[in-house]
């Protein structure tokens, strides 16, 4: 009877063991891939990756930054906000330098004081020296004409600090530098900004406070092309190129704008922070039409093909 126990709980033991092995090498069915992956829609296209930016005739976004230290005092803009230029769209705590304007304005009062006191004091003297030129040395005559003089020279300067004390509280307001639209504020009301910009604690490095881009809204996309294909990029009137959004099946046209001629080190676009100093790429521009019921925002990723249009599309 106990054999018997032994060989069953063998057999059990076997066939537990084959069962395992055959289930672990069933395999789940893989799940569909979320969307068709970017293809290369030319025989020969150079893929590069793209971001899209704010359409700008030089550059790409605007970046602000203040031209002194401060905390952040008001915000009197908003994300998605149109601005014209000139208009305010932050304050500065600038408690200490107007109480310097101020002392500023106060030395003109002193200075200017001062002035009408020796002109009063030299008027008197030139009066007497005309009547009597006996009546009053030659010294004391010049010495009373030099501290006028210098009376003026001092009130120049008082004028000329208060000026500067003036135009150093006008920068404690950051303005819009032309018509556009604000496309991120990247500080808060109490935050630390220096010319630097603000500080990001998510990256752990400083980020430009305002960014804004042109007042139509309308986009472009710039992409980097690895040193080693620049030779292989059509030219720019043969040129043709497509734009795939991430997500998506959608593939938009791409209008080449021009060249930023200057290779630089290749940025990785997932992560600002990081060269590859052993790569460097060309920077191209192309501008597109937006289509309906698409939403796309500026420093969004999308991957781009260049290749070259047909003959018969000369």
């Amino acid at each position: 009877m106990r054999n018997k126990i032994l060989i069953g709980i063998a057999v059990f033991g076997i066939l537990l063991g084959v069962g395992s092995a055959f289930f672990m090498k069933l395999r789940p069915k893989s799940e569909p891939p979320a969307f068709k992956p970017a293809s290369n829609p030319y025989r020969s296209g150079i893929y590069a990756n793209g971001i899209i930016e704010s359409a700008q005739k030089n550059g790409s976004n605007v970046n602000i930054y203040p031209e002194v230290s401060g905390t952040v005092l008001k915000i009197l803009a908003h994300e998605g906000q149109q601005v014209k230029a000139g208009e305010p769209l932050l304050m500065l705590d600038d408690a200490v330098q107007r109480s310097t304007a101020e002392s500023a304005k106060a030395s003109i009062a002193v200075a200017e004081a001062s002035v009408a006191n020796v002109q009063a004091q030299y008027a008197k003297l030139k009066a007497s020296w005309n009547l009597d030129p006996r009546s009053v040395s030659k010294d004391a005559l010049d010495t009373a004409a030099n501290a006028v003089r210098s009376a003026k020279a001092n009130l120049e300067l008082a004028r000329k600090q208060y000026d500067a004390a003036r135009a150093l509280l006008g920068k404690y307001t950051l303005t819009a530098r032309e018509d556009g639209t604000v496309l991120a504020i990247n500080t808060s009301v109490g935050s630390y900004i220096s010319s630097q910009g603000g500080y990001n604690s998510y990256t752990g490095g400083y980020v430009p406070v305002i960014v804004m881009g042109n007042s139509d809204n309308s986009l472009q996309v710039r992409c980097y092309v690895d040193e080693i294909l620049i030779q292989r990029l059509p030219d720019p009137v043969r040129m043709s190129a497509s734009m795939s959004i991430r997500g998506t099946t959608l593939k938009i046209p791409l209008k080449f704008e021009r060249f930023q001629p200057d290779v630089t080190p290749k940025i990785e676009l997932s992560s600002q922070r990081t060269e590859r100093v052993d790569v460097r790429v060309l920077p191209v521009i192309f501008s597109f039409v937006k289509p309906k019921n698409v939403t796309l925002y500026p420093g969004q990723l999308v991957d781009i093909y260049i290749g070259e249009q047909a003959a018969n599309n000369k």
